[in-house]
């Protein structure tokens, strides 16, 4: 296994910035191979120049994004930025095509706004003004060929970014395979929910979950948001934001394991589903060889058909009830927590009495007389 140290990269953000800068310099003449911009922490930051050249009354150049050793989807991608030089002082910064517009509240930048956010704003504006001479300004418009394809790979569509990518970057720089960057990523779907008016939210571990809550049991779109693994990141958070009550909403496979007080679902985290569901299975009275064969199954998915043999469905409330219990426990009772637990066909497995008002309240089309 190799120990080579993980290449670090830069952010859409900064080569926004770089090539604003590159584009101011190229209507002054000078044609740029790299560039030098400030980080809002105050980082010098270099970053080369693809092409840059003059055009009427500005200038426009492009950097390629070098996401270093990071799985990025923006990785190798062309950012350009247009300058247009005015006799008003200030920089305005626009959406071009591919760079999205915010159109929900809630997020950094609000709505109508392009998606470009606080900290690459910053970014752009002083890379230009430090660039133009004094009395004159400028409206840059930053844009990301096939960034509006990209963007359906995101979680934009979700948070209400329309038309493309989001211009992101609190640092400037990307670090390698962070798993903090991308649980910070998920944190902004919690603000828009509040920002619509929910005081309750329901947190679905993957694209699955969200579209079986969405579209079979009728929740409310704009409640319904990911945390992929990170569902006690997500629980901090939805406290953090000052909701009231949140629904769980997942398959066996990830709601067994909060069951447990695994809140970090990752298999290589931490993966006792199957041990999980033997001991409820005994708690609930099965006979030992009920806990063999789940024990010996591969997947939670194939230790359902022997549950139902044994007649032992019941544990399934009983996992959504400990899944909430355990999910309250982690915020240390800042939240009401309620948990269904569904196939990976939809069908609800299991629930609690506090899954059932939350749902209620959210308006879904469940047949609870039927559960």
């Amino acid at each position: 296994m190799s120990d080579r140290q993980m290449r670090k990269g830069i952010t859409t953000g900064t080569c926004a910035a770089a090539a604003a800068k590159a584009a101011v310099l190229a209507w002054q003449g000078k044609t740029a191979t790299k560039v030098e911009v400030i980080s809002p922490q105050g980082t010098v930051l270099v970053a080369p120049v693809a092409e840059s050249r003059a055009i009427a009354g500005g200038g426009i150049a492009w950097i390629i994004k070098d996401a270093g050793d990071d799985p990025d989807i923006t990785n190798g991608v062309k950012i350009t930025a247009e300058v247009t030089i005015t006799d008003e002082p200030g920089v305005v910064i626009k959406a071009g095509s591919g760079v999205g517009t915010v159109t929900k509240p809630g997020l950094a930048v609000p709505v109508g706004e392009p998606a470009v956010n606080p900290g690459p704003r910053q970014m752009i504006t002083r890379a230009v003004s430090e660039c133009l001479p004094a009395g004159k300004g400028a409206i840059v418009t930053v844009s990301i060929p096939d960034g509006e394809k990209l963007a359906a790979r995101t979680l934009n569509p979700i948070l209400g970014i329309s038309g493309g990518l989001s211009i992101i970057g609190t640092t400037g720089i990307v670090e390698p395979m962070s798993e903090e960057a991308f649980k910070n990523s998920l944190v902004p779907q919690i603000s828009v929910v509040q920002a619509l008016g929910y005081q309750d939210i329901v947190f679905a571990p993957g694209k699955i979950g969200q579209d079986i809550a969405i579209n079979r049991y009728g929740l409310p779109a704009a409640a319904v948001v990911q945390t992929s693994n990170f569902i006690g990141h997500m629980l901090e958070h939805a406290v953090k934001y000052g909701m009231h009550r949140v629904l769980l909403f997942g398959h066996l496979g990830k709601i067994v394991k909060v069951s447990a007080g695994i809140f970090h679902t990752h298999n290589r985290m931490a993966d006792a589903r199957l041990e999980t569901l033997a001991a409820y299975m005994a708690a609930c009275g099965a006979p030992q060889a009920a806990v063999a064969e789940v024990l010996g199954s591969t997947t939670t998915e194939a230790a359902m058909p022997i549950i139902a043999r044994y007649n032992l469905t019941g544990v399934y409330n009983l996992l959504a009830e400990r899944a909430s219990e355990r999910a309250k426990r982690y915020v240390f009772g800042d939240l009401t927590v309620g948990t269904v637990i569904v196939t990976l066909q939809g069908d609800i497995l299991g629930l609690d009495q506090t899954a059932r008002e939350i749902g209620g309240h959210l308006g879904w089309n469940l047949d609870i007389e039927s559960l």
